[in-house]
């Protein structure tokens, strides 16, 4: 397995943190992992290295993390398996999968139990890097935004923080991307949500499989406001989304 180690790493050391953030690494390949893993500590992460799912959700249950990188394919308990565990337990921590595989469906697969990124291998290890930072600065950016976090509407109550949106006793919880994204519906309301402008805030990238990705969380978003015939989110060819209320 190709991994390229690129010289002038600390380059991209991360002094702006005041405690080192922490990444739990559950990679089966014991060569792969310890490189990995030796890598990322030099340039100033404190990781935890576990080689199987078990291992991995034991250590996440019992210890504090910013971060997961998981192996989609291991013996036992497979990447998506433990993702959707992680998720059960905490809704908010950003996941990256490592994979072999470079098939769409899988890639999708991942985005749907949440992942926030997929690394596909051999990769760069600068790019692992920096979609690091990203992810993270995302993830810090997102828990202090100070913006509006309730909306209104048609009948529908949709609360942010809680990711809930509902009517009377009626309540559907959402996932942590379909509140990011139907709560920037909800701020470009009757107006033009861009696309690109959407990818980039909430995956941090506006490629092929994020655009999947996001038009799947589009399409659960249409059925959970299906019951109110004032509202529907309209694609606009090329351009983006459009969430009508009352229009």
């Amino acid at each position: 397995m190709t991994f390229f180690f690129l010289h002038h790493y600390q380059k991209y050391k991360t002094p702006f943190y005041m405690f080192k953030t922490k990444i739990l690494l559950v990679e089966d390949d014991p060569n792969f992992g310890s490189v990995l893993k030796n890598y990322l500590e030099l340039n100033d992460y404190d990781v935890k290295l576990c080689q199987d799912g078990f291992s991995g959700y034991d250590q996440f249950a019992t210890g504090k993390y910013d971060i997961c990188i998981l192996d989609v394919m291991m013996p036992r308990k497979d990447g998506f398996t433990l993702a959707k565990e992680i998720r059960e337990k905490d809704d908010h921590i950003p996941i990256i999968f490592l994979t072999a595989k470079t098939m769409k469906d899988d890639m999708l697969k991942g985005f749907n139990v949440g992942a926030d990124d997929y690394i596909t291998k051999p990769f760069d290890s600068e790019v692992l890097l920096l979609k690091l930072k990203a992810i993270l600065k995302r993830s810090t950016e997102k828990n202090g935004d100070p913006k509006q976090k309730e909306f209104d509407i048609g009948k529908f109550h949709f609360n942010y923080d809680h990711r809930t949106i509902g009517f009377g006793t009626s309540s559907q919880k959402l996932s942590p991307k379909e509140a990011d994204l139907l709560r920037m519906l909800c701020l470009h309301k009757n107006e033009l949500l861009p696309r690109q402008k959407a990818l980039r805030e909430i995956w941090g990238d506006d490629n092929y499989f994020n655009a999947r990705s996001m038009d799947v969380f589009i399409t659960k978003l249409r059925k959970y406001l299906k019951d109110d015939s004032t509202l529907d989110i309209i694609n606009i060819h090329g351009k983006g989304f459009r969430l009508l209320d009352g229009v």
